[in-house]
């Protein structure tokens, strides 16, 4: 039974690998696109004026 402790799930450790480097990769390209368009603050419209009658 204590062998079955060291056992790893290569599949699983595998998968946690993989979705770590493309987490890497997705804030890497994300932060070039920031840079290439930067996200703004959204601009409030100004108030405008009342209608004339």
């Amino acid at each position: 039974m204590s062998q079955d402790d060291k056992l790893i799930d290569l599949n699983t450790e595998r998968a946690k690998r993989v979705h770590d480097l493309k987490e890497k990769r997705l804030n890497e390209v994300r932060q070039q696109f920031e840079q290439a368009m930067p996200l703004g603050k959204p601009k409030k419209k100004p108030k405008s004026k009342p209608k004339k009658r």
